[in-house]
């Protein structure tokens, strides 16, 4: 027989007898012989933690792991948000819970997990105590479609506006008052933020920003007119217009990270300064790291 203790410590250990002297009623216990097994507990008493997981079959088994050890507050209590899943999920989980306005820890249980932290044997209380905040201001999108219906989204990681049929798209493009396209032809466009510019925005060959840039990246898909345009890098303080000018006959769709919104007439795109969300990310998996290795994989290609 074992019994199951949930203790403050740092290591997982079967403790034999005498071993647990500070505990009053573990003594008698391991006094009689009995195997104690102690649990690692949060080394930080004070740090309460939301966990929210997946359901993937991964993100499941972490989390009979995590809540065997850790309590699980509400969001509105909580000191920071985990989100076990991956990049979508964590995406979704932003725009559910952003307004609770904590700091969000992501643990990777997808494949490439670009927004989370591998997980890790130590304490996490003591990884999240050490790690690095990122604060990112989203995207806001003002849509209209053809049926004059309005809607507000925000992204993280960019907009992109998409050909509903096999036609191309008709768009004109304006940065602020000033024109920038009369007439963009092609399968569409994208504005991406730095966090999101390693994302679909690299797909497509799109620029790679610096996290610490105040910059938007405006990247054509498949443009066919004008054919050379490759995009333009302009500041987060500018507003972003887009037209479609044939709304009719050639349908196009608005998709603010992993939401879509059809038929669309008219967007207007902008950093909304106004919100602020931190990410955390440890030493170890620094997003900041990962935006560099990834734009000296570029330079070297």
């Amino acid at each position: 027989m074992c019994i199951n203790i949930l203790t403050i410590t740092t290591k997982t250990t079967t403790c034999p007898r005498g071993e647990i002297g500070r505990h009053k009623g573990l003594k008698i216990l391991a006094r009689k012989g009995v195997p104690v097994r102690v649990w690692p507990r949060a080394p930080s008493k004070n740090m309460k933690l939301y966990f929210d997981f997946d359901k993937t079959h991964k993100a499941q088994k972490e989390k009979k792991k995590f809540l065997r050890i850790y309590k699980n507050f509400s969001p509105k209590v909580a000191d920071v948000i985990v989100v076990a899943g991956g990049d979508g999920y964590m995406l979704k989980k932003i725009r559910q819970l952003h307004n609770f306005k904590k700091p969000f820890y992501g643990l990777n249980c997808g494949t490439f997990g670009f927004l989370m932290n591998k997980i890790r044997k130590e304490s996490l209380t003591k990884i999240i105590k050490d790690s690095k905040k990122l604060t990112i201001n989203p995207l806001k999108l003002s849509s209209l479609d053809k049926n004059k219906k309005k809607r507000s989204l925000i992204a993280i990681n960019e907009v992109s506006l998409f050909r509903q049929t096999k036609q191309t798209v008709n768009l004109k493009v304006k940065i602020g008052k000033k024109i920038l396209l009369k007439k963009l032809v092609g399968d569409g466009i994208l504005v991406s933020t730095p966090a999101g510019s390693t994302a679909y925005n690299m797909s497509i060959y799109g620029p790679i920003l610096s996290l610490n840039s105040n910059l938007l990246a405006v990247t054509p898909i498949s443009p066919f007119r004008p054919r050379r345009w490759k995009g333009k890098i302009i500041s987060n303080k500018s507003s972003i217009h887009f037209t479609n000018l044939d709304y009719k006959k050639r349908p196009v769709s608005a998709v603010a990270d992993n939401i879509e919104l059809r038929n669309i007439k008219s967007i207007k795109i902008q950093s909304d300064r106004n919100t602020k969300i931190n990410v955390l990310f440890d030493k170890k998996t620094s997003l900041i790291k990962k935006n560099k290795l990834e734009k000296l994989k570029k330079s070297l290609s």
